[in-house]
């Protein structure tokens, strides 16, 4: 596309949007000191929406007027709520439906998925992480090593990019495999790096853990809602998800995961009390019977205010499309990176590579007479809602679901405003 730096360019953008009734149905921070906000941060945390409000209060309800009958004779019974969440999670994952369960939080099911595909040996005990990987991620791995009885420090391994590059080349990780040969367990890998936006190839990281007869698990926390995903096709061994950035469900809403198929047959898994199936789980005997597919690593029953606004996330996402939405996630981003290269050049530029295809944008102040987390506090108080990470990254990440042209115009407005100041 053609793009033009005026506001009347974006506004044409906007009125020819076809997905533009989406904005309304979300709630926007409040205008500060007279400015209406620019948010630009649902790759942390992404905006309420007002349809979850409905459905949180609506169970706040079933609860009154139910109580302990909610669970089976509620208009959403709570005793199978947690598959309200299947269609939904399977669509954006490229999953099959038995592949998904919404369930604990991230790192959580982190934990439980690696005590079922990390079985570290003497010979083969080894994780490969990213470089620059998350801190959860890795304070997992790590963990899970040392409690095998293992170091760390030698059994953590890093997937790093060249010297001088930021960004991680998979002919590397198929060297450092090469390299380490059959002392690998398992991969632990995002879909997107967080600190600067890289979208990974998936399927080649896949394949290379099969190749090398190794387990591989994803963490899809930035990717999930953001960009396309074929777990099934793919077949990682696992995944898992948080749902507060892109699926919009509020901070510490229930996670997602996924269990490839040819995994649901066995029963060498940590067991609890959802987790067995639904037509024996109240005869409360002592043999665990597993409930089909992913829905076996279940442990406890779900939270119902928690997950309540995941489904109403989930349902916008199927009535606007996802297919529409990546749609225009690849022109409001790619505007707002033809904007920053267009207005500030050198002075400003972006680590994330040009055909990462996700929403995020990590930015990087090149201008050293500026200071970049006083440009990024500036920002702040022009009521501009991105996120810093350290050392040097302004991450923004406009979404297609509620985020305008104009927003991505306004940005760059206010940039330019903090940038002068």
């Amino acid at each position: 596309m053609q793009y033009d730096d005026t506001r009347a360019f974006a506004m044409a953008l906007d009125q020819n949007d076809p997905l533009a009734r989406f904005r309304e149905q979300f709630n926007f921070p409040r205008d500060k000191q007279g400015r209406s906000p620019v948010y630009l941060c649902g790759n942390s945390l992404g905006l309420q929406p007002r349809l979850a409000v409905e459905f949180v209060q609506n169970e706040l309800d079933n609860w009154k007027d139910y109580a302990v009958d909610g669970h089976f004779h509620s208009n959403r019974p709570w005793i199978n709520y947690h598959r309200l969440a299947t269609a939904g999670f399977a669509e954006l994952t490229g999953a099959k439906p038995s592949e998904v369960i919404a369930m604990n939080t991230l790192t959580v099911n982190l934990h439980l998925l690696m005590a079922s595909f990390y079985r570290p040996t003497a010979e083969r005990r080894k994780i490969i992480i990213e470089d620059g990987a998350f801190p959860s991620d890795q304070y997992a791995a790590a963990s899970q090593i040392r409690v095998h009885g293992y170091d760390p420090e030698s059994d953590l391994l890093e997937w790093r990019p060249r010297d001088g590059e930021l960004h991680l080349r998979i002919e590397d990780l198929e060297q450092l495999l090469q390299q380490e040969g059959d002392s690998v367990a398992l991969l632990l890998l995002p879909g997107v790096q967080y600190y600067t936006g890289q979208v990974l190839d998936m399927q080649a990281i896949c394949d290379l853990a099969r190749r090398f007869g190794c387990k591989v698990g994803l963490d899809l926390a930035h990717a999930i809602a953001n960009v396309e995903l074929s777990l099934n096709t793919w077949a990682p061994d696992f995944a898992s998800w948080c749902t507060y950035k892109y699926l919009n469900a509020g901070p510490g809403a229930i996670a997602g995961a996924f269990v490839h198929e040819k995994h649901h047959s066995g029963s060498d898994f940590l067991q609890g009390w959802w987790g067995n199936k639904e037509s024996s789980r109240f005869k409360m005997h002592s043999t665990f019977e597993p409930a089909p597919g992913a829905e076996a690593w279940q442990m406890s029953n779900p939270p119902i205010l928690s997950l309540a606004p995941v489904i109403a996330s989930l349902r916008l996402f199927q009535e606007a499309g996802f297919g529409a939405l990546r749609d225009k996630s690849r022109t409001l981003t790619g505007y707002l990176r033809w904007l920053v290269a267009t207005r500030f050049g050198d002075r400003i530029g972006t680590i994330t590579p040009a055909d990462a295809g996700g929403c995020q944008l990590s930015l990087i102040v090149n201008d050293r007479s500026i200071d970049a987390k006083a440009l990024f506090e500036t920002l702040c108080e022009l009521n501009v809602t991105g996120d810093w990470r350290n050392p040097d990254v302004i991450r923004v990440a406009p979404v297609p679901l509620y985020n305008s042209f104009s927003d991505v115009f306004e940005f760059a407005e206010r940039l330019s405003a903090a940038l002068a100041t």
